[in-house]
């Protein structure tokens, strides 16, 4: 328990680790700065609460900022304090948990306390992809410690009282907090996609238990597996159902239908999420083209990548890779998306996400579910980047483009002059589809291993898991790649 009396930051911890297991560190320490009348304020623990405990049996440290202190801003010591705790993490191998309520640089300390943000941000530098690091915000998170939020492997925040900025809403010309609240969490969820996981207080507290249950707590040691409790050769009756809602599908797909989204509200038409398949956790990257609102009407999305699509998946893959967690990927993508917006980045995104797919060295199987056409479907995790095993439902469509379109421009001439133009459109397009565009063709030519009935999905991507659970894939000698 931290000197200063119970507060929101010390109920945050209890709430969150396992019960009686938190251990304070540096309980006394306080600010060491005396300018400013500093000497004469009163700041416990130097406004935050750090140490270590349990989640589930399993060692994780944790910080947790102290608002009613200066804000919880910021200073020389609060900085060391947090520091410590990430030396201690990487010396253990285990994951770093920051619970923020933090209005920034502590002002008095001025240069001394811009010193300990930059000792944090080499701090979590060096741990990323070491440990995994977990933020979240229940408070302010402002100017620097939003950076320090982005550098977070997943973020979360409270959905009615958590501000995130780098610069307040009212500060960017011509706006003002009741026209777009870019502090708030639905903004920084949907708009900026910074917020992994939103929700109230105790249900933030119980996604971290969550997640840190089903993480790796180190880049070298997997204490994340489970005892399996379903049926490992179940069937997936109704899944083709689900080839545009990559969600419910993969609901289907996992052990007792245990799916946990990362990025839920950002860019929906990617998903991004966590399963377990055999009792093993698995990344899982899909295309969704339907979208079921809490009205349960559904809405149509382009089957296609966008910019911020491709960014989405790009940093999850790099995640799982770091972490040694196979990645599993459904497609169902027909191209780019075109508009101007998309048009001015959907280039260098897409070249991020393929690299991310090819420089991936864990096991990677991908099913492709309805289409995968052109670059856009190279880029989700094809054979040609290296994934190990790919499948194809039945009726699944793999080539350049849609045949129809492909028929229109190879036979525009005689279709000009043809009496009956659909029909010779379609006859066209069927020969194009059984020669080039069909999965068949792509299995003959060794670009799909196998074409499987779509309810055997959930048991053929379990045993490829299950064969590739000793992969060891070598890359060129490098510093790091720069795309």
């Amino acid at each position: 328990m931290s000197n200063s009396a119970q507060t929101s930051a010390s109920s945050r911890i209890a709430a969150l680790l396992d019960e009686n297991s938190f251990v304070e560190v540096g309980a006394h320490i306080t600010a060491r700065s005396t300018d400013f009348n500093m000497a004469a304020q009163e700041t416990p623990a130097d406004g935050v609460v750090t140490g270590y405990g349990t989640i589930e049996g399993c060692l994780v440290y944790v910080y947790s900022q102290d608002g009613t202190v200066l804000g919880g801003s910021i200073g020389e010591m609060h900085a060391k304090k947090i520091c410590n705790i990430y030396s201690m993490a990487m010396k253990m191998g285990a994951p770093v948990i920051g619970l923020i309520d933090c209005a920034g640089l502590r002002l008095q300390e001025a240069t001394d306390a811009l010193d300990g943000f930059g000792k944090l941000y080499a701090c979590q530098a060096m741990a990323s992809g070491v440990i995994p690091q977990i933020m979240a915000v229940f408070g302010t998170c402002g100017g620097g410690m939003a950076v320090s939020a982005a550098m977070a492997d997943f973020t979360f925040m409270e959905e009615k009282s958590a501000k995130l900025f780098v610069n307040s809403p009212n500060a960017l010309a011509g706006n003002y907090t009741s026209k777009c609240d870019t502090a708030a969490a639905s903004f920084q969820s949907k708009e900026a996609g910074l917020a992994d996981f939103t929700g109230d207080e105790e249900g933030i507290l119980a996604q971290i238990r969550t997640l840190v249950s089903i993480l790796p707590a180190n880049n070298e040691e997997d204490l994340s597996y489970i005892q399996c409790q379903d049926d490992l050769n179940r069937m997936c009756d109704g899944i083709e159902a689900c080839a545009g809602d990559a969600v419910k599908a993969l609901e289907m797909i996992s052990d007792n239908g245990f799916v946990m989204e990362a990025g839920k509200d950002y860019e929906p038409s990617m998903v991004t999420a966590f399963i377990r398949l055999n009792g093993a956790t698995v990344g899982c990257v899909a295309n969704r083209s339907e979208l079921e609102g809490e009205d349960g009407k559904k809405e149509s999305l382009e089957a296609v990548l966008s910019g911020k699509g491709c960014d989405k998946a790009a940093a999850f893959v790099s995640f799982c890779d770091a972490f040694n967690i196979p990645v599993l990927t459904l497609v169902n993508v027909k191209g780019y998306r075109a508009d101007i917006c998309s048009e001015k980045v959907i280039a260098k995104a897409a070249g991020r996400l393929t690299y991310a797919y090819a420089n991936a060295s864990v096991p990677k199987v991908t099913v492709i579910v309805k289409d995968a056409l052109g670059s856009a479907g190279l880029t989700m995790g094809s054979k040609s980047l290296g994934t190990d095993i790919v499948y194809a439902w039945t009726g699944a469509s793999i080539g350049m483009m849609d045949a129809k379109e492909a028929a229109k421009i190879m036979y525009a001439k005689e279709i000009e002059a043809a009496g009956d133009a659909v029909a010779l459109i379609n006859e066209k397009a069927g020969e194009y589809a059984a020669l080039q565009s069909s999965a068949l063709s792509a299995a003959r030519r060794g670009y799909v291993d196998d074409i499987i009935e779509a309810r055997e999905t959930r048991q053929r991507v379990i045993a490829a898991f299950e064969m590739l659970f000793t992969k060891s894939e070598d890359r060129p000698s490098k510093k790091h790649g720069t795309v």
